[in-house]
């Protein structure tokens, strides 16, 4: 019997750490792993001259959206130029023009930035406890730990950082206390070495600052936010370019739009080099985020849909969701990738050892799926799994020359003539070798930025993370050498730091030059469709048209209409006029004229201008239509009465009452003759309805989307026009 117990207990021991490697390879919540589980920021926005700089090229490149960011990356705008970083679901970072950013870490609860020129925002709708957004910059680092608008302008050897929105920050300059920035305020940090620190009132919003407002108002309002967790970003293009559908089998699908016939997933874009998730898909669609790095990929009665599977609490993100393909072919070795069908296992080929190169179902809710078989179990032999079911699909597989993987856009770069039955599955990364080209998504060259940006140096409170070059640049290469910071120590946690007097606003010996911060480039246009007055609501003043105007204006037309019966703002013709009727808008259109509405009004305006009434409407009383002819006669005597009282005659004011006075007359001939064509304007308005509704039901019904409508709580938001049925 012993022998017998000591033989198991052996042969128990031997086979523990194959069980042990097991259960951490499956495991998400493995601690070694924490550091795959954070999502890179994502470039969300680029507008006009954009550039983008990564470790190891050999320059800049011009920057594309969907770009994922890594530690060292650096962006730079050019004037004109915008861009939009996203850090949050509800958290983004944007930089107008001539402004440059980089990313210098990213941890758990702690990510940091650096702004070396130009003007930056930090608009953080949301910022998880514990959560710290920290802003480098020449003058002084400042630590952002809860939600809020905050603004940073830096020029020269001057830093701006403004507050707003219950936002609150800690600044901490080079050879100075750290200072604590409360809500509205404004900090100007003057000097490198011996800093010298003012606070101020917060200014009022600028235009960019209104712009910022009112695009993160709308990012917010997604109904794609339904179907998706709160962590995955890119929520608002779905609902621009797409449309959410039900189907029995799959659930909630989102099914692109305004795709041109033949195109599949993972077709329009490029793959980068990531220096920790290696092979990173950057697609060029705009809402070419969440459906490549979350979910998986189904095709529907002739229509390729996106699958986001049931909704898990923080889905970790994947570089893509793609099976690898290879095999010596005619004309050289090729890579191909289809992308992974619902319920389809990836197998990584980023993480660490226990994780890398085993099938994986991290951040995936619904079923598993193996060789088009539903599993239970989850250590599933990768050498087992050849059959993906999206391959079976027309030109659902994409093929590219060895050589011509990661090196910029695939487009044109598809081998058309390959067979893809005839390659095999390969549960590992291509082997192909990492050059500079292989780092950026675009092949262009992008804008330099300035040299006296490039080399300035901030202050921190801990070096930015030392990340290796995933390529050795060329010989031609021109790197981008940032002196190292200038290391400060951070303020401890729920200290109270000192503030500054602050100086009476507008008065202070040190305040900032409003050209030096203020001046900046006209800012991006509005987006198309989209709430064209939203500057005038942030604000509160007049549009940008009739700007000077309305700051003129305001004060005297808010005092006649909300006090009707002050009489010292008005002229002094109104006052009798307002003793009578306590209207105000009356008495000031037509104080002294009584046929603009000959009904309500005859009483109380039968004295002033009897003449008038006898010498109008000598020929139009026969035939009186209720308030057009009179109406039309006597509004341009009102407005002349306005301008001079005492004047009763037509020619004196600049409204064109020629014009106005001819139609009336043409008018009464016309209805003296034929008073029936005016009845006749409704049926007129009718008819352009009757035509639209003829038009939507002539449509085919053969084109029809998958499922039924997922937004039923929205009937008045139409359908986009479903794409073209690739061949399968």
């Amino acid at each position: 019997m012993r022998p017998r117990r000591t033989m198991a207990l052996l042969l128990f021991l031997g086979l523990l750490p194959g069980l042990v490697s097991t259960a951490r390879a499956a495991d998400p919540a493995d601690p070694d792993q924490a550091a795959y589980d954070l999502t890179p920021p994502r470039l969300s926005l680029t507008d006009g001259q954009v550039s983008f700089w990564r470790p190891g090229a050999d320059d800049w490149t011009t920057a594309l959206v969907n770009t994922p960011l890594a530690p060292g990356d650096e962006v730079s705008t050019s004037s004109p130029g915008n861009l939009e970083i996203q850090i949050g679901q509800y958290s983004f970072v944007r930089g107008w023009a001539n402004t440059q950013i980089g990313l210098e870490n990213q941890e758990l609860n702690f990510i940091q930035f650096k702004v070396t020129d130009g003007s930056a925002a930090f608009d953080l709708r949301r910022l998880e406890p514990g959560r710290t957004v920290e802003v480098d910059t020449p003058n002084a680092a400042f630590s952002i730990t809860q939600p809020g608008y905050y603004r940073v302008d830096v020029t020269g050897d001057r830093t701006s950082f403004i507050t707003r929105r219950a936002g609150r920050a800690t600044a901490i300059p080079a050879g100075a206390d750290p200072v604590v920035i409360t809500s509205s305020e404004e900090v100007i940090i003057d000097g490198v070495s011996a800093a010298k620190v003012a606070s101020f009132v917060a200014p009022p919003l600028d235009e960019w600052d209104q712009w910022n407002y009112g695009r993160t108002d709308r990012l917010q309002d997604a109904v794609s936010g339904r179907y998706l967790a709160s962590d995955i970003y890119g929520e608002s293009d779905l609902d621009r370019y797409g449309t959410w559908r039900v189907v029995p089998t799959y659930g909630s699908i989102w099914v692109p739009t305004a795709l041109p016939s033949g195109w599949t997933p993972y077709s329009s874009g490029s793959w980068i080099r990531d220096p920790y998730y290696g092979w990173t898909w950057v697609d060029s669609a705009p809402w070419g985020w969440a459906p490549y790095h979350y979910g998986r990929w189904v095709f529907v009665d002739g229509f390729w849909a996106w699958a986001p599977g049931p909704v898990v609490t923080r889905p970790p993100y994947s570089p893509a969701l793609v099976a690898f393909f290879g095999g010596p072919v005619v004309g050289g070795p090729v890579v191909g990738w289809v992308a992974l069908g619902w319920g389809e296992p990836v197998v990584p080929w980023w993480g660490r050892p226990g994780f890398v190169h085993e099938p994986s179902w991290r951040g995936w809710g619904g079923p598993r799926v193996v060789n088009n078989v539903v599993v239970n179990n989850t250590v599933v032999n990768v050498q087992n799994i050849n059959v993906y079911r999206n391959a079976d699909v027309k030109s659902a597989v994409v093929v590219v020359n060895e050589n011509r993987f990661g090196h910029g856009p695939i487009s044109g770069a598809r081998e058309q003539r390959v067979d893809a039955r005839s390659l095999r599955p390969i549960h590992e990364a291509p082997p192909v070798v990492v050059t500079p080209t292989s780092l950026a998504p675009a092949a262009s060259r992008g804008v330099r930025p300035p040299a006296a940006s490039l080399g300035r140096s901030v202050v921190a409170t801990r070096p930015p993370r030392v990340v290796p070059a995933a390529a050795e640049p060329s010989g031609g290469a021109r790197n981008v050498s940032a002196p190292a910071p200038r290391i400060v120590t951070p303020a401890p946690a729920r200290e109270a730091s000192s503030v500054p007097p602050r100086p009476p606003f507008g008065q202070s010996s040190i305040e900032r030059s409003v050209t030096t911060v203020r001046t900046q480039p006209p800012p991006p246009p509005r987006e198309a469709g989209q709430r064209p007055a939203r500057a005038t609501q942030a604000s509160g003043t007049a549009a940008p048209g009739t700007e000077a105007a309305g700051r003129a204006t305001p004060p005297s037309s808010r005092r006649v209409e909300t006090p009707p019966a002050t009489a010292p703002t008005s002229p002094t013709a109104e006052a009798p006029a307002r003793a009578t009727p306590p209207p105000s808008r009356r008495v000031e259109a037509p104080p002294a004229t009584a046929p603009a509405p000959p009904t309500g009004e005859a009483p109380a305006r039968a004295t002033p201008p009897p003449s008038r009434r006898v010498e109008a409407p000598p020929a139009t009383a026969p035939v009186p239509p209720t308030g057009e002819a009179p109406a039309r006669a006597t509004p341009p005597s009102s407005r002349r009465v306005e301008a001079p009282p005492s004047t009763g005659t037509a020619p004196t004011p600049p409204a064109a009452p020629a014009p106005r006075v001819a139609p009336p007359q043409r008018r009464v001939e016309s209805t003296q003759a034929i008073p029936s064509p005016q009845p006749q304007a409704p049926p007129r308005r009718v008819a352009p309805p009757q035509a639209t509704h003829q038009e939507v039901s002539t449509q085919p019904p053969a084109r029809r989307l998958p499922g039924e409508p997922a937004n039923r709580l929205s009937p008045n938001r139409g359908e986009p026009p479903p794409q073209q049925r690739p061949d399968r």
